[in-house]
């Protein structure tokens, strides 16, 4: 049992792919050097190096199950710098899908099995080095013959599974990586703050910013978890294609006009927060220290660009509960949170409120006003958040109410389940139906309350999770502007958009800190058609 505790230690995988049997027929360097080692020391230094070795090893065991569950949700390994306020906000992911005591099982869990692997590999170490020494010839033969088939395997590269060599040295290959990534994490800050302080627009006066947009409302809508492989892969793309063709007929009998294309956001799975900061601030964040270093900061976002120049700006959160500071930083004259728009239905897993209702909250509450200032309002839509179930129907916009018509889609104590405890089909199918409510609601609220002066500005904020779509082919998200002045997409001429609502395969891709300067040029006064 020591054996096979160490043995995991050593080879497991900690990426969401390669778990299959093959993955573990490797033979681990570490384990050939560590007892080649440790047979040779006298006794009390070999129990010390043997205990520090299996409390070293522990923790790169722990930190492959992180690596392991990062992998699963955001595509990519733990930052030791900057991700560990990502655990918190798990917390909250979790009492929101699962409850208080639900979370709360889990997090014990997870903590009980970090102490368990802590303690059980160092004694797992230990028991091997006496069984080692008592049989150190026997030992020393055996651990030169795998060293022979080490090797060979080595220089002819013997995989069994691809992408998993047989000569395996990946518990040294994970120390280093993350060695490695800690020092460029620490740099970080010195790089984020030289491309902070290139800013084109800092300057401009007010007069000069957004000139073609003059009396329009402008929206920005950030549809959750909406990415490139729900139009481009398979299981969801004939489905939401056929919503998007069908929204984009429907926009054209309404007299709207859209163009679409693609951005690469800076987060994948989740971290929503860091696309919203990207694409605002026209600055590449993508991990937790940009994004607090950016809020400290004064830079100039999109929406001080529309205040500046006379808008009035609003935030639209209905996941806001409590506090948020940020709402300064980014130039709002109002957040709207989610006790804020007057909701009193039930709640719908993570999401606070169906997107109808947050759409027709932002319009009764600001859109409807008199004698009212145009509006740039940033909407963050919540609905095809994960995990995507239960879901609201779309219903008459006369209906809404206070929301209380929603009571019955969520059905009598019903109760979301996590993903990871469904069917991953399930899973599937619950977030393609999820996006298909969110996109066919958007169109639906630009039948009933676009006018000539409305123009949206509709994304995704990140591809969801690796759970949902397997290993994502990119980090690209949909992007389209809908309106119905023909003007607006005059300024837009030498953009390459593609027509509609679905962008085609060779649409422009742009990162999207890009978006900043691009929007803010095409609508000022050099931008095509001037004013």
């Amino acid at each position: 049992m020591a054996g096979v505790v160490v043995f995991v230690a050593l080879v497991a995988p900690n990426g969401t792919g390669n778990l299959g049997p093959a993955a573990f027929a490797r033979i681990p360097v570490e384990a050939l050097v560590g007892v080649a080692v440790l047979v040779v020391l006298p006794a009390r230094p070999r129990r010390v190096t043997a205990a520090l070795a299996g409390v070293a090893l522990g923790g790169l065991a722990v930190l492959r199950l992180v690596d392991w569950g990062f992998h699963a949700v955001l595509a990519r390994p733990f930052d030791p710098v900057f991700d560990w306020g990502m655990f918190g906000r798990a917390g909250e992911f979790l009492t929101a899908s699962l409850g208080g005591g639900g979370a709360l099982g889990i997090t014990a869990a997870a903590g009980l099995l970090a102490v368990a692997v802590l303690v059980c590999v160092p004694l797992s170490v230990l028991r091997l080095t006496r069984v080692a020494v008592t049989r150190r010839s026997t030992t020393l033969r055996l651990t030169g013959a795998a060293g022979v088939v080490w090797l060979v395997c080595a220089v002819l590269s013997v995989e069994l599974t691809p992408g998993v060599p047989v000569a395996s040295g990946s518990a040294a290959d994970l120390a280093y990586d993350h060695a490695r990534q800690f020092g460029a994490s620490l740099r970080d800050g010195e790089r984020f703050a030289q491309e902070a302080a290139v800013d084109d627009f800092r300057a401009t006066p007010g007069a000069q910013l957004l000139t073609g947009l003059r009396g329009k409302d402008v929206v920005v809508a950030f549809v959750e978890s909406y990415g490139r492989d729900a139009v481009e892969d398979p299981q969801f793309a004939p489905d939401i294609g056929a919503v998007l063709a069908a929204g984009g007929a429907r926009l054209r009998a309404a007299g709207f006009g859209s163009r679409s294309a693609y951005l690469t956001s800076p987060t994948l799975g989740g971290g929503s927060w860091l696309a919203h900061a990207t694409l605002l601030s026209g600055l590449w964040v993508d991990n937790e220290q940009r994004y607090r270093t950016l809020l400290n900061s004064d830079r100039f976002t999109l929406n001080r660009a529309f205040r500046r120049a006379g808008w009035r700006t609003v935030g639209v959160m209905p996941g806001l509960t409590r506090a948020w500071p940020e709402g300064r930083f980014y130039g709002y004259d109002r957040v709207y949170g989610a006790d804020d728009l007057g909701y009193r239905g039930p709640r719908f897993s993570w999401a606070t409120m169906p997107d109808q209702f947050t759409l027709a909250a932002f319009e009764r509450l600001e859109r409807a006003r008199a004698d009212r200032a145009p509006v740039m309002a940033e909407i963050p839509l919540l609905s095809s958040h994960a995990p995507w179930s239960p879901l609201p129907r779309l219903v008459g916009w006369e209906e809404l109410g206070d929301g209380s018509v929603f009571a019955s889609m969520a059905g009598p104590g019903a109760h979301p389940d996590a993903i990871s405890s469904r069917e991953t089909s399930r899973v599937r199918d619950d977030y393609r139906k999820a996006l298909e409510y969110s996109l066919t609601t958007l169109v639906s609220y630009v039948e009933a309350h676009g006018d000539d002066d409305l123009v949206l500005v509709v994304l995704g904020d990140h591809q969801p999770s690796p759970l949902v779509t397997g290993e994502p082919g990119s980090r690209d998200v949909p992007v389209s502007v809908i309106a119905r002045d023909p003007r607006v997409f005059e300024r837009l001429g030498g953009w390459g958009w593609h027509d509609g609502l679905e962008p085609g395969p060779d649409a422009p891709v742009w990162r999207m800190d890009a978006f900043r300067d691009r929007f803010l040029t095409a609508f000022g006064p050099r931008g095509a058609g001037g004013s």
